[in-house]
């Protein structure tokens, strides 16, 4: 490979995130990262390592048992390179995507279009950077002033779990310090509530929080990306919490013997935490068929553009129901909030949704054929592998390893190649000197 094409931004962040993997996967397989002071197998080290780094929280061994002091550490500092790695990554790929378009075609409509403007790269970091700590450091204050005083933890234990899930949360990671998950807090709506606000905020996405911030009394001049991002959001998580609500009331494996306040809160955190946080307050394992298939489309679609969250994303799923809307109208162009949706985000979202489609299909097709395991259960710890969101029936211990190398792959490809796979798309796109005759194959 020359070096001009290792330079290039399609090429730069699967390899950056190459490399932290391979660290932490050394780091991990020393005899101090393991509870026991033996060096761990190289397959739950690479494992867990791809977990941190893409944000996933999929895990073959326990975190809080495993690994020492030391590991526990190192799998932070994973998470939290890889969270925000990803949203420096995409929101300076946006930059560089936008300036090739303006320079290209000048749009007249590019503030609108285009949330991010051309600015100092590195000024863009530093407000990233501020995001992150400021989110981090007040939910970690939350939890653990909550665990020291609710709980009567000791502080420095108070302060660490608080940091440890702080970390977590924001990061969209999903790993946790117990073996149960938040599951011992499913009633507590004063340790989930801070733990939601940052999994959200995280999940939004820079470019929306950088608009949020600019134009926060000026919902009109929203650009639509935003606009698409938080309807979206808000549909996905009260239908979300609505229907898990009414598959789950009854069932004694999850909500059925909570009381009609704490079910509310359980399927609400529940919500939140599918859309790529992994955190889970009731078992997993215990859900109907209907709440999996719930979170098979809420894991698939994921949380917005340029953050910590995974999945094909809010607003391409958006861009694709505008899409659908106009094609039934008859319209000719596709629209949302008063503006026209360009066709090249029309096909960068088609062809996003149609290759990671391809991607989980390909992904159940191995493991099933790998393994004995209900197909449910394998599509379910497929699309959570691959949106990177961490959530388990807790079959993945079980797998084999040429199954768990695959989710490996998943995690990996799904947290750096969507966004690589847009970035290529727009940096790509070259206008021809000639144009074929047209036809219309039949459709339908």
């Amino acid at each position: 490979m020359k070096v001009r094409e290792v330079q290039h931004p399609a090429h730069i962040v699967p390899l950056a995130f190459l490399i932290t993997i391979l660290i932490g996967t050394a780091l991990l397989m020393l005899p101090v990262s393991r509870a026991d002071a033996v060096g761990a197998p190289w397959i739950a080290a690479l494992f867990t390592a791809v977990s941190a780094v893409c944000v996933t929280g999929l895990v073959t061994v326990d975190t809080g048992t495993y690994w020492s002091s030391f590991g526990q550490w190192v799998i932070m500092a994973l998470f939290q390179i890889g969270g925000f790695g990803m949203m420096t990554a995409a929101t300076l790929l946006g930059l560089l995507v936008n300036r090739s378009f303006r320079l290209r075609t000048r749009l007249t409509a590019q503030a609108e279009t285009h949330t991010l403007g051309i600015g100092d790269v590195s000024s863009v970091a530093k407000l990233v950077l501020f995001v992150t700590v400021i989110v981090e450091v007040m939910t970690a204050l939350a939890l653990a002033l909550r665990l020291h005083l609710g709980y009567d933890l000791p502080l420095a234990e108070a302060v660490w779990s608080g940091l440890f899930h702080s970390v977590s949360a924001f990061n969209n990671a999903g790993f946790s310090i117990h073996a149960d998950g938040l599951i011992r807090y499913a009633s507590d709506s004063y340790f989930l509530a801070p733990v939601m606000l940052a999994i959200v905020i995280g999940g939004l996405g820079f470019p929306v929080l950088q608009d949020l911030r600019n134009k926060l009394r000026d919902p009109q001049h929203w650009s639509v990306h935003t606009k698409l991002t938080l309807v979206g959001t808000a549909v996905l998580l009260a239908g979300g919490a609505t229907l898990l609500l009414a598959f789950e009331w009854a069932n004694p494996r999850t909500l059925g013997s909570m009381p009609a306040g704490d079910k509310l809160l359980s399927a609400i955190f529940a919500s939140v935490s599918a859309r790529t946080a992994g955190f889970n307050s009731i078992d997993i394992g215990g859900l109907t068929h209907e709440s999996l298939g719930l979170h098979y489309f809420l894991m698939f679609i994921g949380g917005g553009s340029a953050g910590t969250a995974g999945g094909v994303k809010v607003g391409t799923a958006m861009i694709l129901v505008m899409l659908v809307i106009a094609e039934i109208r008859g319209r000719m162009d596709t629209e949302a909030f008063g503006r026209r949706i360009s066709h090249s985000a029309q096909r960068q979202a088609i062809t996003v949704l149609v290759l990671s489609s391809a991607v989980v299909v390909l992904g159940t097709v191995f493991i099933l054929h790998t393994t004995e395991i209900a197909t449910d259960r394998v599509i379910f710890e497929v699309i959570s592998a691959f949106a990177t969101v961490g959530l388990s029936t807790g079959i993945t211990a079980d797998l084999p390893d040429s199954a768990q190398l695959m989710l490996i792959l998943l995690m990996y490809i799904g947290r750096v190649g969507t966004i690589t796979l847009a970035a290529s798309l727009a940096l790509g796109e070259h206008r021809m000197p000639f144009r074929y005759p047209e036809e219309h194959p039949v459709v339908g």
